[in-house]
């Protein structure tokens, strides 16, 4: 890991994680929230696109910032549920934007795309989290 991965926050949090991969954030206000990644060969699977897991992992995070956002939580959100749906194979620079569908008080329902270069969409999730207090 860099220097300068080590010292990225995801919005507040450390998430050793998502700074190994070298995942972007960009921005998580309002309910919405976007990061990018660049698929680098590690992260492809034997098709050589990018791999379910990594791309669920971007989903994943992408919602929880979204919920996060609703409130400025500060100490996270958890996973309750997540449906994922792989529409196209997703390589090279890889956005994900997430957005919360309904907030709580602490139950927030949200979803999430993954868009590859084109601007199409390659993957989409749902999940339901939870927001740490």
């Amino acid at each position: 890991m860099t220097a300068n991965q080590n010292n990225t926050t995801y919005f507040g949090l450390t998430i050793p994680f998502l700074a190994h991969l070298g995942v972007v954030p960009e921005f998580a206000e309002g309910g919405k929230s976007r990061i990018s990644l660049e698929i680098k060969p590690e992260f492809e699977n034997s098709f050589h696109i990018a791999h379910g897991g990594v791309v669920m992992t971007l989903l994943d995070f992408a919602m929880g910032a979204a919920a996060r956002s609703t409130s400025n939580q500060p100490l996270g959100a958890m996973t309750i549920d997540m449906s994922v749906s792989f529409l196209r194979p997703s390589t090279g620079r890889i956005v994900v934007e997430g957005s919360v569908l309904k907030s709580g008080k602490t139950i927030h329902y949200c979803e999430a795309v993954v868009l590859n270069a084109a601007g199409e969409i390659s993957a989409k999730a749902s999940g339901t989290f939870m927001l740490r207090r």
